[in-house]
């Protein structure tokens, strides 16, 4: 799959908009490589520009921290990212002291499952869903799809309790929630 011209401008300037770029000009092919290789397969779903831009800043930041880091010019620290190229010396009040021999390095285990790229993705696709149920709950207020919305997804309960809860039968109930599940269906398709 290519990237469409738009998408490849839009990349380059959210690279080197970013303000780990600067200084490391020098790794702009790395930084663009590794920014299309992780935005790619995700790339053609999103169909919103907004959407598009934040998801691929992420993806772009993401990248940039990576490539630095693989090539040595950035680590981690227990709170953020130094630039090895500046980093900073303290001073002890003792010569030579062996402070850092004692010192107890930890490392924060990685979420894989849930990188800047998921994230944005199940945030568009929720944001979503909430606005689909809105506006359906909105053509057939009657039918009050977003309390049973809430009432089942949000706060779990069974659709014994939503039925006593609403007044409703259980079978009621039941059909409605699949309704919703199929409007919500055909939204996405839209």
């Amino acid at each position: 799959m290519e990237l469409a011209q738009d998408k490849i401008n839009l990349i380059e300037k959210l690279i080197k908009t970013n303000r780990k770029f600067i200084n490391n000009e020098d790794l702009y092919e790395d930084f663009f490589n590794e920014t299309c290789k992780r935005s790619l397969p995700i790339i053609s779903t999103i169909t919103s520009d907004s959407t598009l831009e934040v998801y691929l800043k992420k993806v772009a930041t993401t990248s940039i921290l990576n490539v630095l880091k693989d090539s040595g010019r950035l680590r981690r620290t227990h709170d953020s990212y130094v630039n090895t190229r500046e980093v900073p010396i303290e001073t002890t009040s003792e010569p030579y002291s062996n402070v850092y021999s004692e010192m107890k390095v930890e490392y924060e285990p990685i979420d894989f499952d849930n990188g800047p790229e998921d994230i944005a993705i199940k945030n568009e696709a929720l944001t979503f869903i909430v606005n689909s149920i809105q506006k359906i709950d909105e053509e057939e207020p009657e039918k009050r799809y977003y309390e049973l919305y809430n009432l089942r997804y949000k706060e779990g309960r069974t659709q014994a309790e939503i039925a006593e809860e609403l007044e409703l039968s259980q079978s009621e109930v039941s059909k409605r929630l699949f309704k919703l599940m199929q409007k919500i269906k055909s939204s996405l398709n839209d």
